[in-house]
């Protein structure tokens, strides 16, 4: 990196090489060093030096007036990307039953699977659940990869990497999809990581470039300000975690026909146990999750105090429903993250979702507008919320929540 001539810096970030090279035009002139955001680049015998912790960004190339400064980019493609063909979505299961968010990833994958021409195969590990596999047929696998063995019982992320991994480089998908779950987050980069290849977390969007074949991932950034669109057009395979419940789940239908269960055998060795699993706790929580609810209520700024998220929690337990929140009232902590319904906290696609006092930011429609029925209760007739109502109040939240947990209460009984 230091050579009297040249001075390089260069790396591959897996997709492109990218070089940063000074020639032997540099007069040393050191215009280029304030330019370095990183102080990576010296003047040594009137010649500017690149030092090892250039980042590539490139800042310096245009500081130069003598165009010594070049930045150059080029892809590094993967050999045999022919030989990758369908796709995958990760089964995840706990306790023996297969996670909801897998039948969501069936339904997009199938339009994927479809889109490609190829098919749509689920990966199972876990012991004795046969009966799961044939579930996924039922929900539109043509394919189910089976691992069944004492050992992947319980989730471990070494030993359910070591499988993937093998099953990865001996079938070669071209995608692989997977839940933005506790799991599915501690899975899936080591299974990229191993397998030398892309992954895009917490996808709210996919869809194929009908152009090139090749999978878009959308996803958020910048908290939540901008919607990217990432791809990896030159490793195999393709790899996203999805987050739950902004995707369709995938119809049952009992009758299917066609669906093949490949059960594949592992050695033992292939399985490593550095952990032993002594127990399991199962959630402790009074109020339902919201991923997992049918009715949430959600409550915004229009609350005015903390403390009336009260009135929130009181419908929310009168209907049996979960309770959310806008970003706004979190931020200001008066209740916790876990509740936060939007790009930056939970996506959620309930029967009906209930909005008291929640202007309508975008980032907070993103979370939740896929919801079938949206009710809102606002005071302001301008929210952008009521944009995306199925039915809404304009009014004081103050006097039509009191009246609506009344009624209902007398409705149900409560």
């Amino acid at each position: 990196m230091t050579d009297t001539t040249d001075s390089t810096a260069q790396t591959d970030n897996g997709e492109s090489m990218i070089e940063i090279k000074i020639t032997d035009k540099c007069t040393g002139c050191e215009k280029c060093i304030p330019s370095c955001p990183y102080g990576a680049i010296e003047v040594i015998d009137k010649k500017a030096i690149i030092k090892d912790n250039c980042t590539l960004c490139g800042a310096c190339v245009g500081s130069c007036p003598f165009k010594a400064i070049e930045l150059t980019k080029k892809e590094v493609k993967m050999a045999g990307l022919d030989k990758y063909k369908g796709v995958w979505v990760f089964a995840e299961q706990r306790n023996g039953r297969i996670q909801s968010v897998v039948y969501e990833l069936l339904g997009k994958g199938r339009k994927l699977a479809d889109q490609l021409k190829v098919e749509l195969s689920a990966v199972l590990l876990g012991e004795k659940i046969n009966k799961e596999a044939q579930e996924l047929i039922s929900h539109g696998a043509d394919k189910v990869y089976l691992v069944d063995h004492e050992k992947l019982k319980d989730f471990r992320d070494d030993s359910y990497a070591d499988v993937l991994v093998d099953l990865v480089s001996e079938y070669k998908p071209e995608i692989i999809l997977a839940g933005a779950t506790s799991i599915g987050r501690s899975l899936i980069p080591k299974v990229a990581t191993r397998l030398e290849t892309g992954l895009t977390a917490d996808c709210t969007g996919l869809d194929i470039d009908k152009e090139k074949n090749i999978l878009l991932q959308t996803r958020p950034a910048f908290g939540g300000n901008i919607m990217a669109t990432i791809i990896c057009p030159n490793h195999r395979p393709q790899m996203a975690t999805v987050r739950h419940k902004v995707m369709k789940e995938a119809p049952f239908d009992e009758n299917r026909k066609g669906g093949e269960i490949i059960r594949i055998e592992v050695d033992p060795k292939r399985i490593p146990l550095r952990t032993e699993v002594i127990k399991m706790v199962e959630r402790m929580e009074e109020t339902v999750l919201l991923e997992e609810a049918d009715i949430i209520v959600s409550g915004g700024r229009g609350l005015g105090a903390p403390e009336n998220f009260k009135i929130i929690e009181e419908l929310a337990k009168t209907l049996g429903g979960a309770v959310g929140a806008s970003r706004a009232t979190v931020d200001a902590g008066w209740i916790p993250y876990a509740h936060q319904v939007g790009q930056t906290g939970k996506t959620v696609c309930p029967k009906i979702y209930i909005a008291c006092g929640i202007s309508g930011q975008i980032q907070h429609l993103a979370g939740m507008q896929s919801s079938d029925i949206i009710v809102v209760i606002n005071k302001d007739p301008e929210a952008p919320i009521f944009n995306v109502a199925t039915y809404g109040i304009v009014g004081d939240l103050f006097e039509v929540m009191p009246a609506l947990i009344k009624k209902f209460k007398e409705v149900l009984g409560r």
